[in-house]
């Protein structure tokens, strides 16, 4: 499948059956090593890669001498704090030998729900792959509650895939795609290589066709609502077998996989949420300069601004207007309404004198949806 090689920003959920051997209770130090090779191809042929990785608490188990039954949360949470150090050591003995850098990331939902937390993470994560690092990332269980969590790690990942504005979301499973029944059940099964749209059809396969199938507490049913969250996000999702050696080199050399495709990019998909789910808190009022700037693709610098209305915080949507009060667009800003008040009509490099911190433009070109207007008839 092209999907990886074509693929700029990938995200990959490998669950804990894959990286603890369920026998021993230690990591599957061969699966990890061969996986990290996997991982240095991607990033030797200039690709970014983020993992979402399951471990902490199957190794905090196995740490703590917990008994082999369903834990209660405040032994889930005690063996995720003791295997989450584990987890990380075992990331970067597997990626040191091709001189990849790691990076834990613990997120909780606020991360992912709340706007203010979601562009504080997507920050770090950005930077982090700018920096060439693997972040691996994992949901924060130690603090975690039953009301307040992802439930699941394929729900994580693609959240993950949605905030970092991946091109391809890769689900490890324990089968190879998915199938019109369950495989181990109905030898007639069939293996379905790619699904254009999720719809009630494809989701009914899900259901008691391999129901059990998957990893931790997900199942194919997770992993197709994790495809409808990618897919929203303009990203592509695969889901393939992980217990092999080199899963990802695996599905590039013909082995099977199910593709999930994504009818627009993940850069598209975000304007559009930004344009048509959010509410604007307040508006920007910007001069003739900035109006222009902003068409040709650039980003909101506070020097272009004229004057702050509403009352806003860091991470809302706020509208952008010109001087005659027609509508620019909508972004998301990254100062709160009084801070943007007090920067209006200052350079980037005057902000932190002000402030006494700097967060670059008042909203960036990624984070701006414009408004398409037809040309002004001559």
């Amino acid at each position: 499948m092209n999907a990886l090689s074509d693929a700029r920003l990938i995200v990959v959920k490998v669950g804990s059956a894959l990286l603890v051997s369920p026998r021993t209770g230690l990591v599957d130090r061969a699966w990890l090593a061969a996986f990290a090779a996997d991982a240095a191809r991607l990033r030797a042929r200039g690709q970014k890669l983020v993992v979402v990785s399951s471990g902490a608490v199957a190794l905090g188990r196995a740490r703590l001498k917990l008994p082999r039954r369903a834990l209660a949360l405040h032994e889930k949470q005690a063996a995720a704090a003791a295997g989450q150090s584990l987890l990380m050591r075992a990331w970067e003995e597997a990626l040191e030998p091709f001189d990849l850098r790691t990076a834990q990331i613990l997120l909780t939902p606020d991360d992912t729900e709340v706007r203010r937390r979601f562009l504080n993470a997507r920050a770090t994560l950005e930077t982090l792959l700018e920096l060439g690092a693997v972040a691996v990332v994992n949901e924060n269980d130690t603090v975690a509650t039953e009301e307040l969590r992802y439930g699941d790690n394929d729900r994580l990942a693609a959240r993950v895939a949605q905030m970092v504005g991946a091109d391809l979301l890769v689900l490890l499973s324990d089968v190879d795609g998915l199938y019109t029944a369950d495989p181990r059940v109905d030898p007639a099964a069939e293996h379905i290589a790619r699904v254009g749209a999720l719809n009630e059809q494809i989701e009914a396969m899900a259901g008691g066709a391999n129901a059990a199938a998957g990893l931790g507490t997900g199942g194919m049913a997770t992993k197709l609502a994790a495809a409808r969250i990618a897919a929203g996000a303009g990203c592509a999702t695969l889901i393939t077998l992980g217990r092999r050696p080199s899963p990802l080199a695996a599905v590039e050399h013909g082995e099977r996989a199910t593709l999930f495709a994504a009818a627009e990019t993940p850069s598209a998909a975000y304007k559009a949420w930004i344009a048509g789910s959010l509410t604007p808190q307040g508006a920007l009022v910007v001069d003739p300069g900035a109006a222009a700037a902003l068409r040709r693709g650039k980003s909101l610098l506070a020097a272009g601004v004229r004057a702050v209305e509403g009352r806003f915080d860091k991470g809302d949507a706020v509208l952008v207007r010109d001087g005659d009060g027609r509508e620019l667009g909508r972004g998301l800003t990254r100062y709160d309404a009084t801070d943007a008040a007090k920067i209006i009509g200052l350079r980037t490099t005057a902000i932190a004198a002000v402030l006494g911190y700097e967060a670059g433009p008042l909203i960036h070109a990624d984070d701006l949806a414009l408004v398409h207007r037809a040309p002004r008839s001559a």
